[in-house]
């Protein structure tokens, strides 16, 4: 399974965010890091504080900044909630585009390796998939003050 762009853009501006600890973070800010249209970040960014892993504040010294402690952020949640197509094969989508699929038996195991892909993810937190703090930080040059603390 192939995570789509606006998943990878997700989990990479959560992963900076808890880089970032308590100071918040703003959009352009993070699409600057990573060389990413800041617009497509905007809409994976709204995607992220609609399912509550993440908090916007508006004004001068506003931002982005996690909406919980990076170690109850499930790497499968985020995954589930940001995927437009969870579906790995057409017969998932159900609308009918294979014509052998009342009758496959590759359907069952494609479900199953899909389950556990998810298990595997569920398995991690943002926490740990961001645990080389010291080199995350120096690969993105942020400042080392104030970052990985928690928030509030």
């Amino acid at each position: 399974m192939q995570l789509d762009k606006f998943t990878d853009y997700g989990l990479r501006a959560l992963i900076y965010l808890r880089l970032c600890g308590a100071r918040r973070a703003s959009v352009a800010e993070i699409a600057a890091r990573f060389s990413l249209s800041e617009h497509h970040l905007s809409k994976v960014a709204t995607a992220l504080v609609a399912e509550g892993f993440v908090h916007s504040t508006r004004g001068r010294t506003g931002g982005l900044s996690l909406a919980k402690p990076a170690g109850e952020i499930r790497v499968g949640a985020v995954v589930r909630s940001l995927t437009r197509n969870l579906s790995v094969a057409e017969c998932f989508a159900g609308n009918g585009a294979c014509a052998i699929t009342p009758a496959c038996g590759l359907r069952g195991p494609l479900a199953e390796a899909q389950e556990a892909f998810f298990t595997v993810l569920d398995g991690y937190s943002l926490e740990e998939v961001s645990g080389q703090g010291a080199a995350l930080t120096r690969l993105l040059g942020l400042e080392t003050a104030n970052t990985l603390d928690e928030p509030a």
